[in-house]
């Protein structure tokens, strides 16, 4: 604060002090003692508190001394009594300012930027003021019991009330209305700016809440009349707080306030006139104090009602607010905890289950509907199919050591078919009172421990194929060594040769496998660059390759059909792939002496283009019409057949990755019959970007399909 805004609010509340002293002088009752009102009490306290931040508040203590001993010595009060009375003012204020400091700080003039708030806060103030108002009294009344000797405890009880209520309703109605003034400037700027505010908080007040307002001030004033004007000697005086009652139940609290001021500064008026029912009391002490009580009373009623409703209305609000926000929040973990893949469930202490997410629900359900608790505590076993114990189970193992870490169970059908396996995690939810219940998440990992299982079977398919290519090049190895070693080497020259023969082609069939999984590689993780295929130059391309290698190895050359083959739009690459194992399977798997015929031929569906290869070899086994795509299967194992189970495993992730399908049957003809689907070469925009989306991180490119060949005669579908 500058020392100029300083300097100039210390004037005009030393202005308002010297009037307000003035007009308490006027109401002196008797031998320029006692006055029946004293406001400058409540001036005082608002200007200290107004001036807490002042740089020079020593001017304001000052002014005010200089302000107290010139207005009661002006006033026909001797300077002996003026300066005792002077220096009881400034004590009773600073005492005032010093308690509020420390008692209240957050509030205006106790060092924050508050305003009253709660029924406790206005009783810690009228606390501070009788204390503090005692404290004058007491210098004031020693002083005076000095000067001429003359005290009566009528006169000490009389004085302190007196300076009690000056304090407590002028200092309240400060303390509410001075956060508004102090931060006057920063809200409206100027007077008009206030106005064009008020304007507007008027008009939003609803009409008949203006109407109540006007209500309770015709009312009050019609009371107040009669209370103290038309009484006509009955005691009508205490029952007139109903107005103000009526106000702090309904109206705004600087309404009240205001109206407090209004009703005691008519009661003290009217008694001071000579009207009402004090003013009848024959003693002029009794009756002042009686003014005085009755001024206080009105005060404390009106704002305890009214900070009190303003409490709980704000206390309402908060729990709004808090059940809004705990709602809120409920609802966004029942969202996260519908949302989730996993299964959840919270079980109670006696294996109840409590709550359970949408996706325990579809985990846990079969063709007629979710498994109940107790079908799955029957189906529920360790991976090596032994039964759980019930000590053993998840839920029960939280309950008991808090924690549980992840561990696989599987949940077994009836037959011991179509089994499970979940990973179940466990944890402890405490629910007070002494109770606890167990927090289940599971996870399932059937494919995962399927896919581990294929990876054992694929290690002993390895192993073995492996180690027969292997013992080949080795002992023929060996073979050709012993005969280059030998002491006639033209014939061991033969025989080393036909050895050699046999090594390499060993090292062709381990390197079929080392291809076939490397493909099966690419194919799951190589990333897709789309393109527009042109199936029928493929499939001639594919075809004309297998006619070469048939005619080098004196095989039957395979007779291939195209009929009308659409454009797709998918890898190049990749599709090369997937025809070149279906035509490839088609041709190897013929009986022998038979000349294997392929027929291929595709559909528009919508946006896909729908592709069957037939042919006539020696088909499926029943039952296997679905197993086959999966990884390392061999339909034929035993028979003769080369391979490693990854050919149909490849189409199928292939197929699968362009968001198509693949699926086998029996060619009625005889033979097989394989048909997939891929994205025509012009689909709808979805789903175009459907497989533009399908790319993965970067792999090895496809060929291109115009690598030039020899092409192979084909026959017209």
């Amino acid at each position: 604060m500058g020392l100029r805004v300083s300097l100039a609010r210390t004037a005009i509340f030393a202005a308002l002090y010297a009037a307000a002293t003035i007009a308490g002088r006027m109401t002196v009752l008797d031998e320029g003692r006692l006055a029946l009102v004293w406001p400058a009490a409540g001036v005082a306290v608002v200007w200290f508190c107004a001036q807490r931040r002042a740089a020079h508040r020593w001017v304001d203590v000052l002014a005010l001394a200089t302000i107290a001993l010139v207005g009661n010595a002006s006033t026909g009060t001797g300077p002996a009594l003026a300066a005792v009375l002077a220096v009881a003012n400034v004590a009773q204020t600073v005492l005032f300012g010093w308690l509020l400091g420390r008692r209240r700080p957050t509030l205006w003039g106790g060092g924050g930027n508050e305003r009253l708030s709660t029924p406790r806060e206005l009783a810690c103030v009228l606390g501070m003021t009788v204390v503090a108002s005692a404290a004058g009294t007491v210098t004031a009344l020693a002083g005076l019991s000095l000067l001429d000797g003359h005290l009566s405890g009528l006169l000490v009880v009389d004085w302190l009330t007196r300076q009690a209520a000056g304090m407590f309703v002028i200092g309240t109605a400060g303390l509410w209305f001075g956060p508004t003034l102090s931060g006057f400037r920063s809200r409206h700027g100027s007077a008009a700016g206030w106005w064009r505010a008020a304007d507007r908080a008027v008009r939003a007040i609803p009409a008949w809440r203006l109407g109540e307002y006007a209500a309770v001030t015709v009312c009050s004033a019609a009371a107040y009349l009669l209370g103290f004007v038309y009484d006509r000697g009955l005691p009508l005086l205490f029952p007139l707080i109903a107005v103000t009652v009526w106000a702090a139940a309904r109206l705004r609290t600087s309404f009240v306030v205001l109206h407090g001021l209004t009703v005691g500064a008519a009661s003290l008026l009217f008694t001071l006139h000579g009207d009402g029912p004090m003013a009848n009391i024959a003693d002029p002490h009794v009756g002042a104090l009686f003014a005085q009580v009755y001024v206080i009373l009105v005060a404390v009623v009106g704002l305890s009602l009214a900070l009190g409703r303003d409490e709980r209305a704000t206390l309402m609000a908060k729990l709004c607010a808090q059940q809004q926000e705990l709602a809120r929040h409920a609802a966004l973990t029942s969202a996260i905890i519908d949302s989730m893949a996993d299964g959840l469930a919270v079980v109670d202490a006696n294996g109840e289950v409590l709550l359970n997410n949408p996706a325990a629900v579809r985990l846990l359900e079969r063709p007629t509907g979710p498994l109940t608790p107790a079908e799955v505590r029957a189906r529920l076993h360790h991976l090596d199919g032994t039964p759980i114990a019930d000590a053993d189970l998840p839920n029960v193992r939280a309950l008991t050591e808090g924690r549980i870490d992840p561990v696989d169970l599987l949940v077994q059908e009836p037959g011991g078919r179509d089994s499970r396996v979940f990973r179940v995690t466990a944890t402890t939810l405490p629910e007070g009172h002494g109770t606890s219940s167990a927090v289940v998440l599971y996870h399932e990992v059937t494919a995962e421990h399927r896919r581990r299982d294929q990876l054992t079977s694929f290690a002993g398919i390895v192993a073995h194929d492996l180690q027969s290519p292997l013992t080949t090049v080795e002992g023929w190895a060996e073979a050709a060594a012993d005969a280059l070693d030998a002491e006639q080497p033209t014939i061991d020259v033969d025989q080393a040769r036909d050895s050699i023969a046999r090594v390499s082609r060993a090292a062709v069939r381990m390197r079929g496998l080392i291809n076939d999984l490397l493909a099966n590689t690419a194919a799951r993780d190589a990333a897709l660059h789309p393109s527009r295929v042109d199936l029928t130059g493929l499939v001639g391309d594919i075809a004309t390759g297998r006619a070469d290698a048939a005619a080098a190895s004196e095989q039957p050359v395979p007779q291939v059909a195209l009929g009308r083959l659409h454009p797709v739009y998918a890898d190049a690459g990749a599709v090369r792939q997937l025809l070149e194992n279906l035509i490839g399977n088609a041709i190897k798997y013929t009986a022998a002496g038979v000349t294997p015929h392929v027929r291929v031929t595709s559909t528009r569906v919508g946006g896909v283009v729908q592709v069957t290869i037939a042919d006539n070899g020696i088909g499926i086994p029943a039952g296997q019409h679905e197993v086959i795509f999966d990884n390392f299967h061999r339909a034929h194992a035993g028979q003769g057949y080369t391979g490693t189970g990854l050919g149909l495993a490849i189409c199928h992730r292939i197929v699968t990755r362009h968001g198509g399908t693949i699926t086998a049957d029996d060619n009625p003809g005889g033979g097989s019959r394989f048909t997939f689907t891929l994205p025509a070469a012009d689909p709808p925009p979805a789903a175009r970007k459907a497989a533009e989306q399908a790319a993965l991180p970067p792999g090895r490119p496809g060929r291109s399909t115009s690598e030039g060949r020899n092409q192979a005669p084909l026959v017209a579908a």
